[in-house]
């Protein structure tokens, strides 16, 4: 006897059809399908009406508190997803970092107000935040991909976002937002806000927490490194910058980074991967976890500084 398996399931509450891989209704939002992993506060999928989306400012506090109603808000509307900014803000403490590696060096008989002192300190604020804005964008981008390989082997992530979101422009023409009622209860689903993936913008949100991972840094950079005394700029030399470069506090700062990439982004990159693809929560996070680990040891814990 020949068993067949429904393509589709039917919403309990709006009467939508789903496919039938969906966890979560592509029209109200109402969960089809529970998991286990769900029961934790951290990854429990997020229902409630939505209208209009959150400030930036508090995308970014509920990604801190509340991830699930961040990536919620951010997935019913994700071209305001905030992605950019906290690319922007964490490249703006690595220039407030440059200021604080700046602080140990005590230059001998310059007045602090010195216009030369001035432009040392823009300089190294410009430095860093470039080095800091260039760097991350690159290293982030490679973690998406990577991330995103490994959801393409786990749930089939590049196919999902291309049959939710590949026709997105004839869907538009379609079904318009004038057509939609003002009292319908799917006005707030993902379907009707009819717009592309904004797939990088949305995953980089995954990398909220180097906001405070380094503002910390920081004050460990401020309390950490050795003072350094200059009789004079032309004093500048290797062996001073040896003296801060072989610091031991340099190994708390890749373990910071390490702890990070390893735990925390790749548990906001699921919650992230989970709602772009309305996918399993469980099997996208193992693969994200396995690639936050290897990268946590090849690119930090591998490094000279940590053991040197």
């Amino acid at each position: 006897m020949s068993k067949t398996v429904a393509a589709f399931q039917r919403c309990p509450r709006c009467g939508n059809e789903n496919t039938a891989d969906s966890f979560a209704c592509n029209f109200c939002g109402i969960r089809l399908k529970t998991e286990r992993i769900e029961n934790i506060r951290f990854f429990r999928r997020y229902e409630a009406e939505w209208s209009t989306p959150y400030p930036w400012y508090f995308k970014i506090l509920y990604l801190f508190v509340n991830p699930p109603k961040a990536f919620f808000d951010i997935n019913h509307k994700r071209s305001k997803a905030p992605g950019w900014l906290i690319l922007l803000f964490s490249s703006l403490l690595y220039g407030l970092m440059g200021l604080a590696f700046l602080s140990h060096f005590n230059f001998v008989g310059v007045d602090i107000f010195d216009p030369i002192i001035a432009a040392i300190s823009f300089s190294f604020f410009s430095a860093f935040f470039m080095f800091g804005f260039c760097f991350q964008l690159i290293f982030f981008a490679i973690l998406i991909w990577l991330f995103s390989k490994g959801a393409n082997y786990a749930v089939g992530f590049t196919d999902k976002l291309e049959k939710r979101f590949g026709g997105i422009k004839e869907q538009r023409e379609k079904y318009g937002q004038t057509d939609v009622s003002p009292f319908s209860i799917y006005k707030g689903g993902t379907m009707l806000q009819l717009e592309g993936s904004y797939k990088f913008k949305m995953m980089l949100c995954a990398f909220t927490p180097f906001l405070l991972i380094n503002g910390i840094k920081i004050l460990i950079v401020l309390a950490g490194f050795p003072p350094v005394s200059l009789t004079d700029f032309s004093s500048f030399n290797q062996a001073l910058l040896d003296t801060l470069f072989n610091s031991k506090t340099w190994a708390i700062l890749d373990i910071i980074d390490a702890l990070t990439i390893a735990v925390w982004v790749p548990i906001l990159m699921t919650l992230a991967i989970r709602e772009l693809s309305n996918s399993s929560t469980t099997r996208v996070l193992i693969p994200t976890i396995i690639i936050g680990v290897l990268v946590a040891i090849f690119f930090y814990f591998l490094r000279p500084t940590l053991f040197g």
